[in-house]
C-alpha cells in the first residue's frame, strides 16, 4: 500500500487535523503505509493545555488519536486518493 502521507509537512499544512477538547494534532507525516497496523505512528504538531500556548511535535501511536479525537479537517489530496484514517477502536497501540 502506497503511503500518501510519507513526506514530511509543516505545521501549517497538515494532512490532517484531529480535536478533542483544548488538544489538536495536526498530522504531518506518516510512518507507514498503512495506518491501521498494530504501532502504527504518525508524525504530529500537538497543542494542548500542557503546551502553554504554543505546540510540541512528535511522534505518536495513531490508535492513541483517532480513538480519542474527532477528524476535522483533511487534506483534498487525501480525499481525491480514497484515504480513510482507521476507525476509533480498529487501530491499536500498546497498553500502559
Amino acid at each position: 500500500m502506497k503511503n500518501l502521507m510519507g513526506k514530511s509537512r509543516k505545521a501549517d499544512d497538515p494532512y490532517m487535523v484531529f480535536q478533542a477538547g483544548d488538544w489538536t494534532w495536526k498530522v504531518l507525516k506518516s510512518w507507514q503505509g498503512d495506518d491501521a497496523k498494530q504501532y502504527a505512528r504518525w508524525f504530529c504538531d500537538v497543542t494542548s493545555p500542557f503546551t502553554g500556548g504554543s505546540s510540541d511535535m512528535g511522534d505518536t501511536y495513531v490508535a492513541d488519536v483517532v480513538n480519542n479525537a474527532v477528524l476535522t479537517y483533511m487534506d483534498p489530496v487525501l480525499v481525491e486518493a480514497g484515504y480513510t484514517p482507521p476507525a476509533p477502536g480498529t487501530a491499536t497501540a500498546p497498553g500502559f
